[in-house]
């Protein structure tokens, strides 16, 4: 996220006015990024739902989360910034956790996961599971898959115990997206 509109244009093999022809500022480009990244990952989600193991599906959606993450810095890094204002980073996001919503309600109907997990859980799960490992850097690439399957059993119900608070409602993610209240013009330029 550090870099410039040039070094990004170099790096693509490209001058920097044909990047600025295509995206207004820095923020835009990343807010572009963003979605695209967020619609790959909802897609994935969106073909799993006709697997016939629901569970094994939603570990599936929730291994492409991570190993996107794993592989895609920036995109971590954009994801949780003003970026996330953007109303093509907030559409994909709807889609995203629709997808979401969609794979752990069919896993919770078969018990392959808890009745108190959602969606959001979900997608909150993805990038614990990349931070877990991300100390280690490159020095153990896919050491997230054995946090990824650790969260994944915490998530079954053998042997669960009530948590001590609920899963956070969508409406607390667009708050925290855009305090300013849905009623309210985001702040980010749109792109």
């Amino acid at each position: 996220m550090e870099a410039s509109i040039a070094e990004i244009a170099q790096r693509a093999g490209i001058g920097k006015g044909t990047v600025f022809r295509h995206f207004a500022t820095k923020e835009c480009l990343a807010a572009a990024i963003v979605s695209d990244r967020l619609d790959e990952l909802a897609a994935i989600g969106r073909t799993l739902l006709d697997a016939t193991d629901p569970g094994a599906a939603l570990l599936e959606f929730m291994t492409a989360g991570v190993e996107l993450q794993a592989r895609d810095r920036a995109f971590c890094q954009a994801a949780t910034t003003s970026v996330r204002r953007d109303p093509a980073v907030r559409a994909a996001s709807d889609r995203l956790s629709q997808a979401a919503e969609s794979l752990t309600e069919q896993a919770r109907r078969q018990g392959a996961v808890r009745d108190d997990i959602t969606g959001q859980d979900v997608i909150l799960l993805l990038g614990a599971a990349c931070q877990a490992a991300a100390p280690l850097g490159d020095t153990a690439a896919d050491l997230w898959r054995r946090y990824l399957y650790l969260i994944f059993d915490g998530m079954r119900p053998e042997g669960a115990h009530p948590l001590p608070r609920p899963a956070p409602a969508r409406a607390r993610f667009d708050q925290a997206v855009d305090p300013s209240g849905p009623d309210q013009e985001p702040s980010a330029e749109r792109c």
